[in-house]
């Protein structure tokens, strides 16, 4: 189990570890530097499609542990991330009709790793976040899965959107949480599903939404108006659990 997130410093070792097949889920570079190293660093990041960003002096001095970062700072995932055709065929090796996770800007790493550790005692044959405007798999997010990460595959993509598209073809239809959706009571969650969770701030994003197919709202009774993201993805993904069973 490799729970240790790499803080990598140092234009050689950043560009050691980009060489080496590592996974670096964000790069920070100084801003207006545009030396050799640099550029040869910035130009492995983009064909990983690794997030960049350029940030000021003051801002990676706060970020480094060494005080040598030399313009440079990498943060390696702490955990390898799988392809969307293995969470396919981990469904299709238990001879299981697809039952997919896929989160949209979940920023927070305790939400993230509650979610995917739901996913598995759901029995979701894993899950799907986008590269950018998203925790990585970071040490916090291996911890708090409490050992999931192990067994349910977890997958980066470039576009949400274009891989709910991609999976539709597969056979799989989505839902999406959102308040002003149909109560999840009412809704047909049986079959091969996505299950797209947004976060707590923006929800699911517009252009994630209109590939679902059907929009749920969780019943609530209380005075504040949502859940957490990753309780709600607990309620609704149980009921997709209750309707699998039936």
């Amino acid at each position: 189990m490799r729970y240790e997130e790499l803080t990598i410093e140092g234009r050689n070792a950043v560009l050691e570890a980009f060489r080496s097949g590592k996974t670096i889920d964000k790069l920070f570079v100084q801003d207006g530097c545009k030396d050799g190293p640099i550029l040869s660093i910035t130009r492995e990041a983009r064909k990983h499609d690794t997030l960049i960003k350029y940030v000021t002096k003051e801002r990676l001095d706060q970020l480094s542990e060494t005080g040598k970062h030399q313009g440079v700072i990498a943060y390696a995932a702490a955990y390898e991330y799988a392809e969307v055709e293995d969470i396919l065929k981990n469904a299709r090796e238990k001879g299981e009709e697809p039952f997919i996770f896929l989160l949209d800007n979940i920023e927070d790493p305790h939400n993230l790793g509650a979610i995917i550790r739901t996913a598995n005692l759901a029995g979701a044959h894993g899950v799907i976040i986008p590269k950018r405007r998203a925790v990585g798999l970071t040490a916090t997010v291996a911890k708090t899965s409490a050992g999931a990460l192990n067994y349910t595959p977890v997958a980066k993509v470039t576009n949400l959107a274009a891989t709910i598209e991609e999976l539709k073809k597969e056979g799989l239809w989505f839902v999406c949480a959102d308040m002003g959706g149909e109560s999840m009571y009412r809704l047909n969650l049986k079959g091969p599903i996505g299950l797209v969770i947004g976060n707590e701030g923006e929800g699911v994003s517009r252009l994630v939404k209109e590939k679902c197919d059907y929009i749920a709202s969780i019943p609530m009774k209380g005075d504040i108006d949502s859940l957490n993201a990753s309780v709600a993805a607990g309620v609704l993904a149980y009921e997709i659990v209750r309707q699998r069973l039936n």
